[in-house]
């Protein structure tokens, strides 16, 4: 489902060799071509693609983000810890989860979240270029809601899939151009909560392995040389994959116009795992949120970062990474990237816990690595 028709906007960075923009600049900005290499026509093409986990606004997280603004809603230092890492890929691909309202709210939290307009600014800011939207609380706001977060999304620039505010617009797959390559992008989810419903089947994507097959078919009539499909699944809580995100993942990474599965839901980190040559994460954990009983886990995230290049069997990953991350609660609230970050003991707790549920699946074995360790 193709749910913006804006003019693409490609972040083209080598890993490691972007100039440094300045705070508060726009991340859309040209690439530095005085450093960066240049391919020669035998190298293969290639591109990297980084993942987050659930973007889940709570209100202690806009309390945080008006005192980071002095009094207006800045968010943009809550995620300036995983800036670095989201301006070095060539697509930066985020989960919000929460519907987007208009400037003046209302603004809630838990359980029907509607979340304010920064948090998609501040999205944009720290290079994200695509969000999936089809999660449990997509119509928690119904239509309206929707429509506001779509909105929201264009008026920052970034694209997104898995919700829609018409029928030819949920029928139009997102194919989008990165470094060079078309790359689809899909959006599921299991279903919506108690007392929420799509009125209409587009609006929202719900999770039927048959109908992701089919839009990442109809992606690639549309130009997409590589299909990443989102899909919100499994079981909150819980680190272990559930039968149905183990069977579903098996039956659509079997079809081979689907090359990856990004999942989410969990809000705890869940495993990493070669499933018919392809990678799933089957749950990324939270991205940001602010639990109003924190466990520590749920605090506790991941970054994927895996790069697509091509061969003479096709496009393949060739380097798969995981990056851990950690809500430090502070305060003030900061999203750390904990391979980046000053070691402290609640970072190596997190560490700890992330190594042990990510790789418990064999994705060591697989090739899967973390930076740093």
């Amino acid at each position: 489902m193709r749910s913006s028709r804006l003019p693409t906007v490609v972040l083209v960075c080598a890993l490691a060799a972007c100039s440094s923009p300045q705070p508060g600049a726009p991340t859309t900005q040209a690439p530095n071509t005085s450093s960066a290499p240049t391919k020669s026509a035998d190298q293969p093409k290639s591109f990297t693609l980084i993942a987050g986990g659930d973007v889940l606004i709570h209100p202690a997280l806009t309390d945080q983000a008006t005192e980071d603004g002095n009094g207006t809603r800045d968010y943009k230092p809550l995620f300036a810890g995983v800036k670095p890492a989201i301006e070095q890929a060539d697509v930066a691909l985020c989960h919000l989860e929460v519907p987007i309202a208009g400037a003046k709210g209302p603004f809630k939290g838990y359980p029907t979240f509607n979340a304010p307009p920064e948090v998609v600014e501040a999205l944009a800011a720290i290079g994200v270029d695509v969000c999936s939207t089809a999660s449990n609380h997509t119509m928690d706001q119904g239509a309206a809601g929707v429509t506001s977060t779509l909105d929201a999304l264009d008026a920052v620039k970034i694209e997104h899939t898995g919700s829609a505010r018409n029928a030819a617009e949920a029928a139009e797959p997102l194919v989008r151009d990165v470094a060079g390559v078309k790359v689809g992008f899909l959006s599921y989810t299991f279903g919506f909560n108690k007392g929420t419903t799509r009125p209409v089947p587009w609006m929202a994507n719900l999770i039927d392995p048959k109908a992701v097959i089919a839009e990442a078919k109809a992606a690639r009539a549309a130009g997409a040389e590589v299909v990443v499909a989102s899909l919100h699944w499994g079981i909150e809580g819980k680190h272990e994959p559930s039968a149905d995100q183990v069977r579903i993942a098996k039956q659509v990474l079997a079809d081979p116009a689907v090359d990856l599965i990004i999942g989410h839901h969990a809000h705890v980190v869940q495993p990493f795992e070669k499933v018919n040559g392809k990678w799933v994460t089957y749950g990324l954990g939270n991205h940001v949120a602010k639990h109003e009983q924190p466990k520590g886990n749920t605090e506790e995230g991941v970054l994927a970062r895996f790069r697509f290049t091509k061969s003479a069997q096709g496009w393949t990953v060739d380097k798969a990474e995981y990056l851990p991350t950690l809500v430090d609660l502070g305060p003030p609230i900061r999203l750390l990237d904990l391979t980046a970050a000053t070691k402290t003991a609640r970072g190596e707790q997190a560490l700890d816990r992330t190594d042990a549920t990510v790789l418990s699946r064999g994705a060591a074995a697989a090739g899967l690595t973390r930076p740093g360790a």
